[in-house]
């Protein structure tokens, strides 16, 4: 029966399956409770549709004859201005008086504070936002009415730098200077200014300065104006007359400038909210959760909530356009810029009562006959509002159903049956519409009971539907995370067992045996944690091939004190030069006819050459290593057939990024040569320096970066996919990208870590001897192996600290996504060398009789 021990040595390449399958395993567990995904559905919501809905049965719609393309809703409102700005913290707006301390940036924002104090029509309201609170993904947010996924926060970081001078006051200037003009234009229906200011002066300066309050200042100026301007033509038959403004944040920020997480300070942002149109003074107590203050004027304030997902069902009701679902056109005037407001939309949010019932045309205003019910008019609004509510509900049960229908990432069974419950409860004994209240018409009063349940029903659902979303699409599963993050970890202990080749009472060999050999491997682990240290900052993130090139020369000069020990001066970092220099940019890509020609030509001798050496071992019965020139033999054939297709995708920097890699590998054998001296032996377990593989790991970093790639998707080289190509065939181009972005930093790294072992001093030992040889290679495989493991589950453990962090999605998930497609493609990689270059030879015999030859 085979021993534990010979089964470990025999069996290198099961456990590089093995290992393999583990990692698969484990990223997939921790991404499908880290990455979480939404499929948008190319669906769009029209007039039509509104048809199709249980509100309207039995009658005609009563919006569906009407000219405009307002069809679902009842218009409340007929223009709406939306002034954004951008980052505004809840305190920036409320009274100073609603919290326990005034601070120097409250109260600036005095004319809207006068207002929600003095009209009836105006109201300030703390709008919750979702995390994670970058600008896109909020911006987005407030027009779909949606929830946040990966895709859609790591787009918010995709722009170019702003490097103009004087960034805080000139970045406002164009809606100042367009923002007052358009209001006076009669040819939009919802004007949208953005205002970035504060946002920046909380970036650079912070809450708590000079520039914050001066901008919060020169806002109030200008609000000052556009209200002016509006109420000014607010008159019966005036531009104005029906005009509804909202005034409000994308989300809030730290005292330090900071937003991104899910902190009250950056969740908490502001919406003030007026009709230019007076609707009566009082809505439904039932639906008034406001709480009120004095402020400083000892005039009463009250401030309401509303979560920011509510905001685009709300404001299509206001408008009457369908909810979103698809896409939603109105005319779209952005700081004086025409545009096409079309969006993929999708609204889970339900219509905010509270701020649904400042819009004029929400109530009854033309009929003032007084009957004998003193409520009949806020009894007629809950009518409008429990349609509204339901063709609400509809819409999204409606998207809900197609979604799960359409998607791979769809809801549970039991999901779906418990929303299709509460809908069901919802439109049981329908009384909402006008048919059915017909019959209390003819008593002196009827009774709003009905229409409450059925308003709260309408309520339960939206909220579960909304609750069900957010654990779907924006709350990270930490279980799963962290069963996913162990089977992983479980990986390392594997790859050092693998690599011994003696039980375990041999590795005090390797701890006092060679103490030079120790000192590398404890140097080589150093950098090794060094580097995975630097991934808990995002600022180090940014500058990985930096620092993957800072380590490099660092273990060089390490290896390089005992050659100048031995005065055998060797002139090496050439590899650091090469990547900081402009050179890369000085070769010509061919051109002309042979632009496309010539590149399928390689494309085709570099697939024959691999097919060539995949089935040569077909064709010879003896596939065992015969000797170190064997090796390098094998290893010279795949480089060959991979290098040529590798530098033509790279284009003009192909050629450099070549000689850059043959001299860097070239220096990492002679430095260990050199290193390793007259007195070299194999020591212990390890037949090999762990810091010349460190180093090869080190080098394989530094080239995804120098050949122009980075940790992101604007970081992949697209058009590498179509050299030799002009049209599109997915499979093709994708195949033609993932070389270009993995040729110089994972497939010739794995293939060409054999030149480690073919250069290897190891003085008593003849170069014809094949069972050292298959020792030193799987030992240097799995080694590498440990070292891509050990920095992915670096880079897991910082996704699992920083998962709150302001860049999690714009830098922390893409850096999470490139290591563990570059982790399992290093250990597919590693699978097909050990069968190029080895077979699946098990032979473990007498190879602890090396151990300590001198």
């Amino acid at each position: 029966m085979m021993e534990m021990g010979d089964w470990w040595r025999r069996g290198k390449w099961r456990i590089m399956v093995m290992l393999t399958m583990l990692h698969i395993v484990g990223i997939l567990i921790f991404t499908r409770g880290f990455l979480l995904t939404r499929t948008e559905l190319p669906y769009y919501s029209n007039c039509s549709d509104v048809s199709e809905s249980p509100c309207f049965t039995g009658q005609s719609n009563p919006y569906q004859n009407q000219s405009n393309s307002r069809c679902w809703t009842r218009p409340a409102v007929d223009r709406l201005v939306i002034i954004v700005l951008d980052a505004l913290r809840f305190d920036f707006v409320a009274p100073s008086t609603f919290f326990k301390e005034p601070k120097p940036w409250m109260d600036k924002l005095q004319v809207l504070q006068k207002l929600a104090s003095t009209k009836r029509s105006a109201r300030i309201f703390k709008a919750i936002a979702d995390p994670p609170t970058t600008s896109l993904q909020r911006l987005k947010g407030l027009t779909t009415g949606g929830l946040p996924t990966f895709i859609d926060v790591g787009n918010s970081f995709g722009a170019p730098a702003i490097l103009e001078d004087n960034l805080i006051h000139q970045v406002d200037n164009g809606c100042i200077e367009h923002l007052l003009p358009s209001l006076y234009e009669e040819d939009w229906d919802v004007l949208i200014a953005h205002f970035l200011g504060v946002d920046h002066a909380g970036h650079i300066l912070g809450v708590d300065s000079v520039p914050m309050i001066e901008k919060l200042e020169q806002y109030n100026e200008i609000l000052d104006k556009v209200i002016e301007v509006l109420d000014n033509q607010s008159g019966p038959g005036g531009l104005h007359e029906n005009t509804f403004l909202l005034v409000m944040g994308d989300h809030g920020q730290t005292i330090n400038g900071d937003h991104g997480g899910g902190s009250a300070e950056e969740v908490e942002t502001s919406v003030f909210a007026m009709s230019f149109k007076k609707p009566p003074p009082t809505m439904p107590s039932e639906f008034d959760t406001s709480s009120c203050e004095m402020d400083l004027d000892q005039k009463k304030t009250c401030i309401s909530s509303f979560q920011q997902l509510d905001f685009a069902a709300t404001v299509s009701a206001l408008l009457g356009v369908p909810f979103p679902f698809g896409r939603c056109r109105p005319a779209v005037i952005c700081c004086g810029q025409a545009s096409d407001a079309g969006y993929l939309l999708f609204s889970i949010g339900r219509v905010s009562p509270e701020l649904y019932t400042l819009g004029a045309g929400t109530w009854n205003l033309e009929n003032n006959i007084e009957g004998n019910c003193p409520n009949q008019k806020e009894e007629e609004w809950m009518q409008n509002y429990c349609n509204v509510l339901c063709i609400n509900s509809w819409q999204v049960k409606r998207y809900i159903d197609i979604y799960s229908a359409s998607s791979v990432i769809g809801f549970s069974s039991e999901d779906l049956l418990h929303i299709s419950d509460m809908y069901a409860q919802a439109e049981e004994n329908w009384s909402c519409s006008s048919e059915s209240l017909l019959l209390f018409k003819d008593e002196s009063c009827y009774s709003s009971l009905p229409l409450k349940r059925k308003i709260d029903a309408y309520f339960k659902f939206l909220l579960n539907v909304a609750e069900l979303a957010r654990s779907k699409w924006t709350e990270f599963d930490l279980k799963m995370m962290g069963i996913g993050f162990v089977i992983i970890l479980i990986s390392l202990p594997i790859y050092f067992l693998a690599m011994m080749t003696k039980s375990v009472n041999g590795f005090s060999s390797l701890l006092f045996g060679d103490s030079e050999i120790f000192v590398k491997l404890v140097f080589a682990l150093f950098m090794v944690v060094i580097r995975a240290c630097s991934f808990l900052s995002n600022s180090y993130i940014l500058e990985e091939g930096k620092v993957a090139s800072f380590l490099l020369a660092t273990t060089a000069m390490f290896k390089l004190r005992n050659s100048i020990k031995r005065e055998k001066m060797l002139v090496e970092v050439a590899v650091h030069w090469a990547s900081e220099s402009d050179v890369l940019s000085s070769m010509l890509m061919l051109q002309g006819i042979g632009r496309n020609f010539i590149p399928r030509i390689i494309y085709a001798v570099g697939l024959g050459q691999l097919l060539l050496l995949a089935f040569s071992p077909l064709f010879h019965k003896d596939r065992d290593l015969e000797s170190k020139m064997h090796l390098l033999i094998k290893t010279l054939a795949m480089l060959s057939s991979c290098s040529s297709t590798i530098i033509v995708l790279s284009g003009k920097q192909g050629p450099l990024v070549a000689l850059v890699t043959i001299t860097g590998g070239y220096c990492i054998m002679r430095l260990g040569n050199i290193d390793r001296g007259s007195t070299d032996k194999v020591a212990g377990i390890l037949t090999f320096d762990p810091l010349s593989v460190t180093q090869w790991s080190l080098l394989a970093t530094c080239l995804f970066f120098v050949t122009g790639h980075w940790c992101a998707f604007d970081g992949l080289r697209y058009g590498a996919a179509f050299i030799g190509y002009d049209e599109f065939v997915l499979v093709r181009q994708a195949i033609l990208l993932m070389i270009d972005t993995f040729g110089f930093s994972h497939i010739i790294p794995v293939f060409g870590l054999p030149f480690l072992v073919a250069r290897q001093k190891l003085l008593g030992h003849t170069d014809q001897d094949g069972r050292l040889l298959l020792l030193q290679l799987s030992q240097m495989y799995l080694m590498y192996g440990l070292i891509t493991a050990a920095s992915v589950i670096a880079t897991i453990l910082c996704v699992i600290i920083q998962r709150r962090h302001l860049m999690v999605w714009g830098l922390f998930a893409p850096k999470f996504v490139f290591d563990v497609v570059g982790l399992i493609l290093t250990d597919i990689l590693i699978c097909l060398a050990w069968f190029y270059y080895v077979g699946r030879r098990e032979d473990g015999t007498q190879l602890t009789t090396l151990d300590h030859r001198d």
